[in-house]
């Protein structure tokens, strides 16, 4: 079958999400209750636009329950950690015959990070594969979904950081990922951007997610994290993206649309360490766009932006702040799977 990622604002089955209950992921945000808390917001935000399959931890369902909407169903497995993006699987679909595929990536716990404490997580993508009926398509290339970025048409975006880094594939070549990541995600274009945030970099990063990076919004119209303060340890390297996506050209050899949106104010958490939070890492929903807020002013200036560009969908901002502390954002805790003929009666 010739299998294909379809954009994130193609039509959703579903989407696909996981408890919080890793001590590491919660100590930064505070309580249980606090993080318990800031998961069930965007579940319950995503669930008036379309279903939500929550997995939880063996036993950790029915205090999920009480934090959730009807529309969101619960699941038990074991679970290590809560973000679905990076461990979940990568939906595609097979334009012939509209078959469901699930492609399951190698995953290390972010280059041995959460390892062996979290190694559960890499069983999550094949059980989500199962309960979807999807087909599990498996890859050696050691990845994550926030690594990852489509538009569908071809273009894929990925950083050097992430899918080059020795933690990862110390033995593949940049062609052969390249190779790997086009014949799982029927892409044939690559947009590399050299490095992420500074904050991601750390003990509890992920390297240079592309997903707090750049995100297509529309075929060739692209979002990318802005940081205008230049005293920022982030201002130079938000330059550089701004310019390799205004450098490249999508699949059909087309220039990018730039839009870049400036990050909010920078907060700082119990250490006095700078936190980098980013409007890019937001989640498409069936007429709807989830987007994160920050409490800052320019929560505001993002949504409209996003209601001027998509005056066919409501857009909803969801409190982030307590996630990015956790490590992430919106798009980071969830997986779309889209709709497809392979799963219409599921």
């Amino acid at each position: 079958m010739a299998y294909r990622m379809l954009p994130e604002w193609a039509p959703h089955k579903r989407t696909w999400m996981a408890w919080p209950n890793n001590p590491d992921t919660i100590e930064p945000i505070g309580t249980d209750e606090d993080a318990h808390r800031a998961w069930a917001n965007v579940a319950n935000a995503i669930a008036r636009f379309e279903p939500v399959i929550m997995i939880c931890n063996h036993g950790h369902g029915a205090h999920a329950r009480t934090h959730l909407d009807g529309n969101v169903s619960i699941l038990e497995t074991e679970l290590g950690d809560s973000w679905m993006r990076d461990f979940g699987p990568t939906f595609v679909v097979d334009d012939v015959t509209g078959a469901l595929g699930a492609v399951d990536w190698t995953f290390n716990g972010w280059g041995g990070r959460t390892f062996p404490d979290c190694s559960a997580d890499a069983e999550i993508a094949a059980f989500v594969a199962r309960q979807a009926g999807a087909e599990r398509i498996p890859s050696k290339l050691v990845n994550e979904g926030g690594g990852i970025h489509v538009d569908g048409q071809g273009t894929l975006f990925v950083t050097e950081t992430v899918q080059m880094n020795r933690n990862r594939n110390p033995s593949w070549t940049r062609a052969e990922i390249e190779a790997e990541l086009h014949a799982r995600l029927g892409t044939n274009t690559t947009v590399w951007v050299p490095r992420g945030l500074l904050a991601d970099t750390v003990a509890g990063g992920t390297d240079g997610h592309v997903d707090t990076l750049a995100a297509f919004v529309k075929p060739g119209v692209v979002v990318v994290h802005g940081q205008p303060d230049s005293a920022h340890p982030d201002h130079e390297a938000a330059k550089e993206i701004a310019a390799v996506m205004r450098a490249a050209k999508d699949a059909a050899g087309n220039p990018l649309e730039v839009i870049v949106l400036d990050a909010p104010t920078p907060t700082f958490d119990a250490h006095g360490d700078e936190e980098t939070a980013s409007y890019v890492n937001f989640s498409f929903v069936n007429g709807g766009i989830v987007l994160c807020a920050f409490g800052d002013p320019k929560d505001e200036d993002v949504a409209g932006l996003f209601r001027r560009l998509f005056n066919d969908r409501e857009v909803v901002s969801v409190d982030a702040v307590p996630i990015f502390k956790g490590g992430g954002g919106v798009h980071c805790i969830t997986q779309q799977e889209p709709l497809c003929a392979g799963n219409s009666n599921a």
